[in-house]
Order: structure tokens, then C-alpha cells, then sequence
């Protein structure tokens, strides 16, 4: 598995837990085991590691959820986003690419946990296209979201929540 230098940050929506990574390595995937569905809420999780050591936490400490023998699931304890996938046995940290703050940097290259995958998973290319969110005749709804927000920025903030 090869490795990339760059500089990579991403955290929580609430911004409680934040994390930077000096390395990244070759490996974004997408996993459809029924344990990465729990944990992450979803039909699969997307993953992309950085090696152990090229992780520093800048923000907070991620909750850990030991899924198996060897296993912790990271999340933050605010707002229970998930952040990680920790083979604590090994020498990388998987984090999951909605963390990240530029997720378009690593698009999934494979499949894990296939066996587990939604039948319909397939289908989705297909599937009726809902347009933006922001559309002009719902800016009442968009609108007073935007205007209450409490999700942190997709950079790093000095001091969070603003004053």
C-alpha cells in the first residue's frame, strides 16, 4: 500500500473532535460488512487510512467503541459522528472520508464486505435525482437551517462554537 505526504484534516459535525494527518495512504474503499452498517448508520462505510504516526488529534478526543477483539470504532461524544476504523493491532488509522474536510480528494478505488451488500446497491446511479437543496421555492426551510446551524466548518477554526 503506497503513501502519499500531504496535509489532511477533517473532525466531527459539532467540531468537538478535530484531527490532522501529515500522510495518507492508497487505500479509499467503500466496506458493506454488516459491522462497518452498524457503525456507521448507513448501507456501507467509506474509508481511507493514514498511517498511525502521521495522526495528530488538534481538537478533543474521539470516543472509542471496541467492536471486536482487536477493533475500536471512533466517534465523537457530542454528536455522535463517526470518525474512525482502528485495527488497533495494525499501523493505520482508517478514517471515514464524510470526516474529512475535502472528501472529493479520495474517491473509493474498491470494495470490501461484499457479502453484505445491499441487493438494491446497484440501482443507485438510476434512482430519481432530488436536485439541490437549496432550491429557490423551499429558501424559508434552507434558509432558517442555515441560520441556526451549529455544524462545524469544513477547515479548521481557532475557537469553536464562535463566540
Amino acid at each position: 500500500m503506497k503513501r502519499y505526504p500531504m496535509d489532511v484534516s477533517g473532525g466531527c459535525q459539532c467540531g468537538a473532535v478535530r484531527y490532522h494527518a501529515t500522510e495518507m495512504m492508497d487505500n479509499s474503499h467503500i466496506c458493506h460488512c454488516r459491522m462497518c452498517q452498524k457503525a456507521v448508520g448507513n448501507i456501507f462505510a467509506a474509508l481511507v487510512a493514514a498511517p498511525r504516526e502521521a495522526v495528530v488529534w488538534t481538537r478533543g478526543q474521539p470516543a472509542r467503541f471496541r467492536s471486536s477483539d482487536h477493533v475500536d470504532r471512533g466517534f465523537c461524544r457530542d454528536c455522535g459522528t463517526p470518525l474512525f476504523y482502528d485495527d488497533v493491532t495494525g499501523n493505520r488509522v482508517n478514517f471515514t472520508l464524510g470526516s474529512l474536510d475535502r472528501p472529493e480528494l479520495f474517491p473509493p478505488r474498491g470494495q470490501t464486505g461484499t457479502e453484505s451488500r445491499m441487493p438494491w446497491f446497484g440501482t443507485l446511479p438510476g434512482i430519481e435525482d432530488g436536485g439541490v437543496t437549496e432550491r429557490p421555492e423551499r429558501q424559508d426551510w434552507w434558509s432558517a437551517i442555515k441560520a441556526t446551524s451549529r455544524q462545524h466548518p469544513d477547515h479548521d477554526t481557532s475557537v469553536w462554537p464562535p463566540r
